[in-house]
C-alpha cells in the first residue's frame, strides 16, 4: 500500500504536502523552516548535512507521512553526543562516518520526527518506520539516529529495534501565573531575591530591552543578531552552524512566530535573544553579545522568555540545552529523548549495555535536582 522514497531538497516536496503531515504544533519540523535551513546554505551537503528526506505516498500516490533525515559526515550540530561511539567504532576497524539522523539540524527541540496526516491511511506511521530502516539497510551506513523525538516515538522505534537514550534538559512550565511577580511568589525567599536583584540589575544600568516580533524585524535587526549569534557561535563551537542569509528567511518563512528580544544602550543594541513561539511552548534559540554587561544574558534568555510566555498563556518555556544554572531560574529538569538504530550486532550490544547505565544516572539526576534543589517553596507541592 505505501512506497518510501528519498529526496534530496525538501523544496521537492510541495510545502502543503509536507505541512499536512507535520501539523501545526511544532515550527521546527514544518517546511518553511527546513527550507530555510537548506536555502540559506546551512544544512547542505557542504556543512555536513546533506538532505535525505524520507516521503511516503499512498497507494494513489498522494504524501502520507515524511521525516526529516539528513546524512551526516560528523556528529556536530545534534546535541545528542555519540562522538564516543564513533570513536569506539572506529578503534575497532570500523567506519562510523557516513551515519543517517533524522533530526531538526542545529535545533535541541523535543518534536514529532515521524511525521503523518491525520487522516493517513491505516499503517502509515509502521509503514514510515520500516521505510526508515529499509533506507539505513540499503545504503549501508553503520547507524541511524532519531534525535529529540517524542516519548511515544521513542518508545514506537524501540519496538522496531531501535536503542531508546534518555537525556536532559531544563523547561520552565507556566503554572496559570498572571504576572511575574505571581511566578516569582511560587519561588524560596532567597531565589526569589536573587532574581528581582538580577532584574533590577539590568534595569538600573539603564539598558533599554525591546521586543521586536514577526513583520517589525528588518533588514538591520537580521545582521545585528546575526552578528550576536556568530560571536557566540565562534566562541562555542569555533564556527557558527547558521548563515547570515538563514535569519531573514526564518523571518519569512515562520512571521509572527519569530520574536527577537533586542537590549539597546541609548541606540546601539548590545545583544539580543530569538525565540519562536510555538501554539503552547517558547523556544529560546540563539542568543549572542557585543559587550557583557551582568545579569544581561539571564534577561534576555530566561526573564523576558517568562514574561512572554504569561502574557500570552503559553504553558512552558524551553531555553535550549544544557543549563544547570537555570534551575534557580524556575526551569527544573525534564527527559528528552533519541533512538539509534546500529548495524553491527556486537556493537549494537555494546551501546545498549552503556546506554542502561547512563539511562538509570540520568533519571537519576532529575529526581535528585527536583527534590534536593527545586527553587520552589517546600510547602509547594506543584513542582511540575
Amino acid at each position: 500500500m505505501f512506497t518510501a522514497r528519498t529526496v534530496e531538497r525538501i523544496s521537492e516536496v510541495p510545502a502543503a504536502a509536507w505541512d499536512a503531515c507535520a501539523g501545526a504544533d511544532n515550527p521546527f519540523v514544518r517546511h518553511g523552516f527546513l527550507r530555510a535551513l537548506e536555502e540559506s546554505g546551512s544544512a547542505t551537503a557542504e556543512t555536513g548535512w546533506m538532505p535525505f528526506h524520507v516521503v511516503l505516498e499512498g497507494a494513489e500516490g498522494g504524501i502520507e507521512g515524511c521525516a526529516p533525515m539528513y546524512a551526516k559526515s560528523h556528529s556536530q550540530g545534534e546535541y545528542v553526543f555519540d562522538q564516543g561511539w564513533a570513536h569506539a567504532f572506529t578503534e575497532a576497524g570500523g567506519r562510523y562516518y557516513p551515519k543517517l539522523q533524522v533530526a531538526v539540524p542545529f535545533s535541541p527541540v523535543t518534536g514529532p520526527r515521524l511525521l503523518v496526516r491525520p487522516d493517513a491511511s491505516q499503517g502509515a506511521r509502521h509503514a514510515l518506520l520500516e521505510g526508515l530502516v529499509s533506507v539505513a539497510e540499503q545504503t549501508g551506513v553503520s547507524s541511524l539516529h532519531v534525535t529529540f523525538p517524542t516519548e511515544s516515538e521513542c518508545r514506537q522505534l524501540s519496538q522496531v529495534g531501535f536503542l531508546a537514550r534518555t537525556g536532559e534538559q531544563f523547561h520552565w512550565v507556566n503554572r496559570s501565573y498572571e504576572s511575574f511577580d505571581a511566578f516569582l511568589a511560587d519561588l524560596s525567599a532567597r531565589k526569589r531575591k536573587s532574581i528581582r536583584r538580577e532584574r533590577r540589575a539590568v534595569t538600573d544600568s539603564g539598558i533599554d530591552i525591546v521586543r521586536l516580533q514577526g513583520d517589525e524585524i528588518g533588514p538591520d535587526d537580521w545582521d545585528t543578531m546575526f552578528r550576536f549569534y556568530e560571536d557566540t557561535g565562534n566562541r562555542k563551537w569555533g564556527h557558527p552552524y547558521l548563515t547570515a542569509d538563514f535569519f531573514p528567511r526564518l523571518g519569512a518563512a515562520l512571521g509572527d512566530q519569530v520574536i527577537l528580544i533586542l537590549a539597546r544602550a541609548g541606540n546601539t543594541p548590545i545583544a539580543g535573544a530569538l525565540h519562536i513561539a510555538g501554539p503552547d511552548t517558547l523556544f529560546g534559540r540563539y542568543w549572542g553579545c557585543s559587550e557583557y554587561q551582568a545579569f544581561l544574558h539571564f534577561e534576555l534568555c530566561y526573564y523576558q522568555a517568562i514574561d512572554y510566555a504569561i502574557e500570552h498563556g503559553l504553558h512552558s518555556v524551553e531555553a535550549g540545552a544544557q543549563g544547570p544554572h537555570k534551575i534557580q531560574r524556575g526551569y527544573l529538569p525534564v527527559p528528552t529523548y533519541s533512538a539509534h538504530w546500529i548495524r553491527h550486532p556486537q556493537f549494537r550490544d555494546a551501546v545498549a549495555q552503556a546506554l542502561q547505565q547512563e539511562t538509570r544516572a540520568v533519571q537519576l539526576e532529575i529526581d535528585a535536582i527536583r527534590a534536593q534543589f527545586s527553587p520552589f517553596r517546600q510547602d509547594d507541592c506543584r513542582q511540575d
